[in-house]
Protein backbone atom coordinates (compact mmCIF):
# COMPACT_ATOMS: atom_id res chain seq x y z
CA UNK A 1 0.00 0.00 0.00
CA UNK A 2 1.11 3.02 -0.98
CA UNK A 3 1.74 5.91 2.07
CA UNK A 4 0.61 8.79 -0.63
CA UNK A 5 -3.00 9.17 -0.97
CA UNK A 6 -3.72 9.09 -4.30
CA UNK A 7 -6.86 11.03 -6.42
CA UNK A 8 -10.57 9.73 -5.73
CA UNK A 9 -11.66 10.02 -9.37
CA UNK A 10 -11.77 6.93 -11.41
CA UNK A 11 -8.81 6.17 -13.17
CA UNK A 12 -6.83 9.25 -11.64
CA UNK A 13 -3.74 8.08 -10.08
CA UNK A 14 -2.56 11.25 -9.24
CA UNK A 15 -1.43 12.28 -5.43
CA UNK A 16 -4.33 13.85 -3.60
CA UNK A 17 -3.79 17.56 -2.74
CA UNK A 18 -7.64 18.43 -1.97
CA UNK A 19 -10.44 17.04 0.66
CA UNK A 20 -13.94 17.41 -0.94
CA UNK A 21 -16.86 16.98 1.50
CA UNK A 22 -20.35 17.11 0.48
CA UNK A 23 -23.08 19.56 3.52
CA UNK A 24 -26.37 18.30 1.91
CA UNK A 25 -28.52 19.73 4.50
CA UNK A 26 -27.02 22.99 3.32
CA UNK A 27 -26.93 22.23 -0.58
CA UNK A 28 -23.10 22.94 -0.23
CA UNK A 29 -19.85 20.86 -1.46
CA UNK A 30 -16.41 22.06 0.69
CA UNK A 31 -13.10 21.48 -0.84
CA UNK A 32 -10.42 22.46 1.44
CA UNK A 33 -6.70 21.27 2.17
CA UNK A 34 -5.91 17.96 2.52
CA UNK A 35 -7.38 16.06 5.34
CA UNK A 36 -5.04 14.85 7.63
CA UNK A 37 -6.46 10.95 7.24
CA UNK A 38 -9.15 9.23 4.86
CA UNK A 39 -12.56 9.69 5.57
CA UNK A 40 -15.40 7.19 3.78
CA UNK A 41 -17.58 9.75 3.31
CA UNK A 42 -15.13 12.31 2.03
CA UNK A 43 -13.33 12.24 -1.51
CA UNK A 44 -9.41 13.32 -1.90
CA UNK A 45 -9.02 15.11 -5.00
CA UNK A 46 -5.85 15.81 -7.43
CA UNK A 47 -4.95 19.06 -8.45
CA UNK A 48 -6.34 18.96 -11.53
CA UNK A 49 -9.56 17.57 -10.44
CA UNK A 50 -9.94 19.88 -7.85
CA UNK A 51 -9.57 23.17 -10.38
CA UNK A 52 -11.97 21.85 -12.41
CA UNK A 53 -14.89 20.45 -9.65
CA UNK A 54 -18.21 22.17 -10.27
CA UNK A 55 -21.33 21.12 -8.19
CA UNK A 56 -24.59 20.62 -9.02
CA UNK A 57 -26.94 23.91 -9.82
CA UNK A 58 -28.49 25.14 -7.05
CA UNK A 59 -25.74 24.39 -5.12
CA UNK A 60 -22.46 26.17 -3.79
CA UNK A 61 -18.75 25.72 -3.86
CA UNK A 62 -16.98 26.40 -0.77
CA UNK A 63 -13.11 26.46 -1.62
CA UNK A 64 -10.82 26.58 1.82
CA UNK A 65 -7.65 28.22 0.86
CA UNK A 66 -4.98 26.16 2.72
CA UNK A 67 -3.00 28.36 4.99
CA UNK A 68 0.60 27.95 4.45
CA UNK A 69 1.81 28.17 9.09
CA UNK A 70 -0.96 25.15 9.22
CA UNK A 71 1.64 22.57 9.03
CA UNK A 72 4.65 23.89 10.76
CA UNK A 73 4.50 23.43 14.68
CA UNK A 74 4.06 26.79 16.65
CA UNK A 75 5.83 27.46 19.62
CA UNK A 76 2.59 26.66 21.39
CA UNK A 77 2.89 22.91 20.44
CA UNK A 78 6.17 23.10 21.43
CA UNK A 79 5.45 24.22 24.47
CA UNK A 80 2.75 21.95 25.22
CA UNK A 81 5.07 19.04 24.03
CA UNK A 82 8.23 19.92 26.75
CA UNK A 83 5.76 19.88 29.19
CA UNK A 84 4.36 17.02 28.84
CA UNK A 85 7.97 15.25 28.57
CA UNK A 86 8.50 16.68 31.64
CA UNK A 87 5.41 15.64 33.32
CA UNK A 88 6.04 12.25 32.26
CA UNK A 89 9.67 12.12 33.60
CA UNK A 90 8.94 13.21 37.49
CA UNK A 91 8.43 10.41 39.46
CA UNK A 92 5.04 10.16 40.52
CA UNK A 93 4.55 11.94 44.17
CA UNK A 94 2.77 9.88 47.06
CA UNK A 95 -0.58 10.09 47.94
CA UNK A 96 -1.48 11.66 51.72
CA UNK A 97 -3.53 8.53 53.52
CA UNK A 98 -6.33 9.81 54.99
CA UNK A 99 -7.81 7.06 57.64
CA UNK A 100 -11.25 6.20 56.65
CA UNK A 101 -13.99 5.97 59.09
CA UNK A 102 -15.63 3.32 60.58
CA UNK A 103 -18.83 2.00 58.56
CA UNK A 104 -22.29 3.42 60.04
CA UNK A 105 -23.27 -0.27 60.17
CA UNK A 106 -20.66 -1.33 63.03
CA UNK A 107 -18.67 -3.17 60.50
CA UNK A 108 -14.75 -1.95 61.04
CA UNK A 109 -13.17 -4.19 58.83
CA UNK A 110 -14.90 -2.69 55.72
CA UNK A 111 -12.52 -1.33 52.84
CA UNK A 112 -13.58 1.80 50.83
CA UNK A 113 -12.42 2.68 47.32
CA UNK A 114 -13.33 5.74 45.92
CA UNK A 115 -17.33 5.71 46.71
CA UNK A 116 -17.91 1.74 46.44
CA UNK A 117 -17.54 -0.13 50.27
CA UNK A 118 -16.28 -3.14 50.19
CA UNK A 119 -17.72 -5.35 52.62
CA UNK A 120 -16.67 -8.25 54.40
CA UNK A 121 -19.39 -11.77 54.10
CA UNK A 122 -20.30 -12.79 57.83
CA UNK A 123 -19.31 -16.05 56.79
CA UNK A 124 -15.92 -15.55 56.82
Amino acid sequence: MSPVRRCSRTACGRPAVATLTYVYADSTAVLGPLATYAEPHCYDLCAEHSERLTAPRGWEVVRLAPDPAAGKPTTDDLEALANAVREAARPPQQQPTVPEPADRGGHSDAGRRGHLRVLRSPDS
